[in-house]
């Protein structure tokens, strides 16, 4: 097993603003990708308590996305746009790090079959698509790995507080989904493709394409009545953690989807199916051929854990 590194810790700042009430340091800075001239930005997210899930009177609302719970989240960044093609192919291509391998700690995933973006962008700005669970979390594994810094998938709870940045309605710019073509990509306007990042409205916490261009992985497994056991005023709750494949939650909805789905509150589930057309045995564990509208991005909590914490965290989530 490759052993962990830590001697490149880079914290690159260009500061364009600061969370009242959050520490000097928690500020808003472009992070480099080691091995290329790729820098993403990282926006902080200040802690706070909000209601997660739906009302009962919300429209097209799943029974899933309740019983709504008062929750409280620590501070983290998250990037504001979702990952790219041009970051994820920096480790796709990485020669350092082991492929398609079951033994290393750090490994990447194996080269694709087919054109897995189907003709609808790669370099430039648009966001990676069409990757498993997996493979997002090993992108973070490896971003930890080359940078020393802890990255991860934002939990289901994360992700729908960094999303309605303080709004309450049905989405974070109000209840008319008539507004929604100002702030996202999805089956009305998106001429059944995703789109480069960030040519749509932020949210007010500087967060671009939260809602629709591709659905975005959390970390949590999907149970249909998860929140109905999230305790009572929790901190920084994960509804499950499970090594099995399937179901996974992920949020925002993608360019395929309708507008209903790219509510924050509501839940979606990965199935098996988005994989059916994969002609390997068995079937690949880094690529859906049926996940078209499928990304990620990505979080750094403000408290980091420990090397030996954030080792035990990805055993957990890879199941090894």
């Amino acid at each position: 097993m490759k052993p962990l590194l830590f001697t490149v810790p880079i914290v690159l700042l260009s500061i364009t603003a600061t969370v009242k009430g959050q520490s000097d340091n928690f500020k808003a800075y472009k992070q480099k990708l080691p091995g290329s001239k790729i820098e993403f930005n990282m926006v902080p997210i200040p802690g706070g308590t909000f209601k997660m899930g739906s009302p009962a009177t919300e429209k097209h609302r799943s029974s899933d996305e309740g019983p709504q719970r008062t929750v409280k989240i620590s501070p983290f960044w998250m990037a504001s746009f979702e990952a790219s093609r041009d970051a994820f192919d920096v480790f796709w291509k990485d020669e350092s790090t082991s492929q398609n391998s079951d033994v290393d700690a750090i490994t990447r995933p194996s080269a694709q079959y087919i054109d897995l973006t189907w003709g609808m962008g790669k370099e430039g700005g648009f966001p990676v698509n069409s990757m498993s669970q997996r493979a997002a979390v090993m992108y973070c594994r490896w971003l930890y790995q080359k940078t020393g810094i802890f990255f991860r998938l934002p939990t289901e709870a994360e992700w729908e507080y960094a999303c309605r940045a303080g709004s309450t309605s049905t989405y974070y710019f109000g209840n008319n989904e008539k507004d929604l073509g100002q702030y996202g990509w999805f089956s009305t306007n998106s001429a059944n493709k995703y789109h480069k990042s960030g040519l749509k409205k932020p949210n007010a916490w500087g967060l671009y394409d939260m809602l629709g261009n591709v659905s975005e992985w959390t970390l949590d497994h999907y149970t249909e009545n998860a929140y109905s056991k999230i305790p009572v005023n929790a901190v920084d709750p994960k509804t499950a953690v499970n090594p099995a494949r399937y179901p996974k939650v992920l949020k925002g909805g993608g360019y395929d989807s309708e507008a209903s789905e790219l509510r924050p509150a509501n839940r979606i589930k990965s199935e098996p199916s988005w994989n059916k057309r994969d002609p390997q045995v068995p079937k690949s564990k880094w690529w859906l051929t049926d996940g078209a509208s499928v990304g990620f991005r990505v979080v750094r909590p403000l408290k980091q854990p420990s090397p030996a914490e954030a080792n035990a965290f990805f055993r957990e989530i890879l199941g090894n």
